[in-house]
């Protein structure tokens, strides 16, 4: 199956001749192809999906929660190939709050999926909640964590007994095919499915009707696209869009102490985070001290 222990390894085992072209933006030499799937390649991905669900959620919450810390165990074995190909791909630095931070933070995640409660709770004297699969879920990731974001999306769904088909933005690819590649290996057929693609391909996942659930995280514009586009199906929607998030400096605060942190929830990945920092507001009588 390949060595996938190496960013070489990780990168060989997803990209293809042709395909969707991948510049590193650091130096614009071509990464690499990742394939650029069509509109047929999705529908047999959803029906691959559909067939694997069943199965996958009568493994229970407990089995399913060992494979995804299997997954999380995986995922911190190629961390280092996979924080280089986050790197290269979509432009972070590789220390600090950079791609070795996001690789780290994908295992993390799944270990926190792997571990929520799912026991059925009650409400009031004669109901209980319990909780139960939608089927398959389709998502549309971005390309500013490209890798971390994937994982928010899949992770929850695959531990509450769903299938997933994941699109990862035309611009970082390779990155979420690579985190797709390592944590398929320790999944059966068909649990979660990468398709690399244009906005073609993002248009026919929101219109498909095997979708019981769609997930994107991307901007507000094309959130009300999605919400139009999949009215005929009514799929449980999750969309995480812009953002316009402010801070508050409070007057017992120490300016000091705060700055670099201000500066970084401003600015972490070049300010290309839906939750930096947008706008400060600071009290008057810290406001020079502050600034």
């Amino acid at each position: 199956m390949g060595d996938i222990d190496t960013f070489e390894g990780l990168l060989a085992a997803v990209a293809v001749e042709d395909g969707l072209r991948v510049t590193d933006p650091a130096s614009g030499e071509v990464l690499g192809y990742a394939p650029d799937r069509t509109v047929e390649d999705l529908r047999r991905a959803v029906a691959v999906a559909k067939a694997a669900q069943p199965g996958w959620e009568a493994l229970g919450h407990e089995e399913r929660s060992r494979l995804l810390h299997v997954a999380a165990d995986a995922v911190e074995h190629s961390a280092a190939a996979l924080a280089e190909l986050i790197s290269r791909e979509q432009g972070k630095p590789l220390n600090g709050p950079g791609s070795r931070f996001e690789a780290g933070g994908v295992a993390a995640w799944l270990r926190a999926a792997a571990d929520t409660p799912l026991e059925p709770e009650r409400v009031g004297e004669s109901a209980v909640l319990r909780y139960r699969a939608v089927g398959v879920v389709g998502a549309i990731g971005p390309w500013n964590w490209p890798a971390l974001i994937a994982c928010w999306q899949f992770a929850g769904a695959l531990r509450m007994g769903n299938t997933v088909v994941l699109k990862p933005s035309e611009y970082t690819p390779l990155s979420v095919l690579a985190l797709g590649e390592v944590v398929g290996r320790v999944l059966p057929e068909g649990v979660l499915t990468v398709l690399s693609g244009g906005r073609e391909l993002g248009a026919a996942v929101v219109a498909d009707r095997g979708f019981g659930k769609l997930m994107f995280t991307g901007s507000t514009r094309t959130g009300r696209a999605i919400v139009a586009a999949s009215a005929g199906n009514l799929p449980r929607l999750t969309l995480e869009l812009g953002g316009n998030d402010p801070g508050i400096v409070l007057p017992d605060a120490d300016p000091a102490a705060i700055a670099e942190d201000l500066f970084w929830g401003a600015f972490i990945n070049t300010g290309q985070t839906c939750a930096a920092l947008k706008r400060l507001y600071v009290h008057e009588s810290l406001h020079d001290e502050v600034v």
